[in-house]
């Protein structure tokens, strides 16, 4: 597996590279998987493809923090991101991992790595609910997917030494929750991986064999995406 610890300038070029990283996969026309890990340096909201801005997102505040609201390609709720909250996206081959074409077993089998990985650190790392990686009951972790044909892009946040009572400030509470969460607000229902963003960096690869660097990452199609999309209100705002 290719791995790229990539972090662009601003969230939009972020979003576009996740995004950029799986048409390459889709046009190379063979198996191709890539792990990326990146980390914003500032605050951002990040909607799901569908996800309605006045169900899942405090505008008025964070409008007021200067947080500003981006839109993904892939499904899920709104997360909020930034220092503190390292960012992986997987490109992942049905070729090589046929089960994967079946979103519940993504999710199990990719949470299941993860927590593998981080459970001699933290032994009660856990998955939860549909899509969520747990210390027990507290969420440390979302994640979502986005389906190609032949390839699929899987990413998500991972807490280490993020901001909590930001979350509680920015997000609404989202209007579908796990079981597990029980009603809780996001201040009671979210933690931070006991773990510092250079261990779980070396984790991530290592659980991975992410071993062949990316030096050759799609620049020109992040612009386009940019320009087309993720810098546009007609996408970000759409619902």
């Amino acid at each position: 597996m290719q791995y790229l610890d990539l972090t662009l300038p601003t969230p939009a070029e972020n979003l576009a590279l996740d995004e950029a990283l799986l048409d390459v996969a889709v046009a190379a026309g063979r198996p191709t998987e890539t792990l990326r890990l990146w980390e914003l340096d500032r605050p951002a909201v990040v909607v799901g493809r569908s996800s309605r801005l006045a169900e899942e997102v405090d505008r008025q505040a964070c409008q007021r923090l200067g947080v500003p609201v981006l839109r993904r390609v892939s499904g899920g709720a709104a997360v909020l991101t930034g220092p503190g909250c390292l960012m992986y996206s997987l490109v992942l081959s049905f070729a090589e991992r046929p089960l994967l074409r079946k979103v519940d077993a993504a999710h199990r089998f990719v949470l299941g790595v993860l927590a593998g990985a981080f459970c001699p650190m933290v032994p009660d790392v856990r998955c939860q609910g549909i899509s969520d990686l747990a210390v027990g009951d507290l969420k440390c972790s979302g994640n979502s997917v986005r389906l190609k044909r032949e390839h699929m892009l899987y990413h998500g946040t991972l807490l280490y030494d993020f901001p909590l009572e930001l979350i509680e400030q920015c997000l609404t509470m989202p209007p579908r929750m796990p079981e597990y969460r029980g009603g809780r607000s996001h201040e009671r229902f979210v933690a931070n991986l006991p773990i510092d963003a250079a261990t779980m960096r070396k984790v991530l690869l290592a659980a991975w064999q992410a071993d062949e660097p990316c030096n050759d990452w799609p620049k020109q199609r992040v612009g386009e995406l940019v320009a087309e999309k993720y810098d546009r209100a007609e996408w970000n705002e759409q619902y």
